[in-house]
């Protein structure tokens, strides 16, 4: 629900609501349909871990797209990952590709396909 809109002719049509003595609007979600994504570990089951600031939207972005393409560092065997760490099931994921981590000069790391 947003206040962005009522009174207008773009909330014509649209469920209404005052909240808190406010009037707001219902807008729908826009869905994806494709989610590219970063995740640190995976297995072929689309299970994910993630590494500090891929956490952030990589988890949600999985869950809101139609389909989704992750990449990762490791592609570990069924059952290495611990339950415990894997932060986005794989009926969330429809693809995981393995990308290497390749030194740079200034000592840092870049992906690389």
């Amino acid at each position: 629900f947003t206040p962005t809109g009522y009174g207008t002719a773009l909330a014509e049509g649209k469920e209404t609501r005052e909240i808190n003595g406010r009037h707001h609007v219902f807008e729908s979600p826009l869905p994806g349909d494709v989610a590219l994504i970063k995740a640190e570990r995976g297995d072929r089951w689309g299970n994910l871990t993630y590494r500090k600031a891929a956490r952030n939207f990589g988890p949600v972005m999985a869950m809101a797209a139609r389909h989704t393409i992750a990449t990762v560092h490791h592609i570990d065997e069924l059952g290495e990952l611990d339950p415990e760490t894997i932060v986005t099931p794989g009926i969330h994921v429809g693809k995981i590709v393995r990308i290497d981590r390749v030194a740079t000069q200034a000592g840092g790391f870049k992906e690389s396909v």
